[in-house]
């Protein structure tokens, strides 16, 4: 059997066992090309992060992975500057969030830290502050260790904004009369606030 001219190809000549093995290949091509930017990370090594929480003035560099290993007491570390300033509350923070920040902090070639807006929140205070603006989420991912809202100096935000939605790892929020962008680790979306 030759080619046709339009090279088309015959359907009835493809089994239906080949035509799910071509699905399924087509969908893997698919979603490699979606793949987030987070997954290009490297897998071996050190990721290093640095913080400076703008509410309370302490400062962090730290590795918090080396070598397919998560330190758990740097871990501990990032814990406590990115607790709730508020009440002092500490809640174990999402190692994806910081993986997403690592990325973030490579696709913008930056080694400046970055500015804690607020990371973790107590219920009390999302409570408190969703109740005086608008833009705070009943139930924030804020809650949960699993978000931070940030800035990072010298960095123009809406560039560090278009950064973080091209890593496609979370939520991202645009705030720029506030001075900062929001990542999280739940479902890919985006907004402004």
């Amino acid at each position: 059997m030759g080619f046709r001219k339009n090279h088309d190809r015959d359907e009835s000549l493809v089994s239906p066992g080949r035509r799910r093995i071509l699905g399924l290949a087509a969908m893997a091509a698919a979603s490699f090309a979606m793949a987030p930017a987070i997954a290009q990370v490297q897998p071996r090594g050190e990721r290093v992060l640095t913080f400076e929480n703008l509410h309370t003035g302490e400062k962090l560099k730290t590795t918090y992975w080396a070598n397919g290993t998560y330190i758990k007491d740097n871990l501990a570390d990032i814990n406590h500057i990115l607790r709730d300033f508020r009440t002092n509350d500490v809640m174990p923070i999402d190692p994806k969030l910081l993986n997403l920040l690592y990325a973030l902090k490579l696709k913008v070639n930056s080694n400046k830290p970055f500015g804690i807006i607020s990371g973790y929140r107590s219920p009390a205070t999302n409570t408190m502050l969703n109740a005086n603006s608008s833009g705070v989420a009943s139930r924030s991912l804020h809650l949960e260790g699993k978000a931070i809202d940030i800035r990072v100096p010298g960095q123009n935000l809406a560039g560090l904004h278009q950064a973080a939605l091209a890593l496609r790892g979370g939520g991202v929020g645009y705030y720029p009369g506030s001075g900062f962008i929001h990542m999280d680790t739940g479902r890919v979306r985006f907004w402004n606030g």
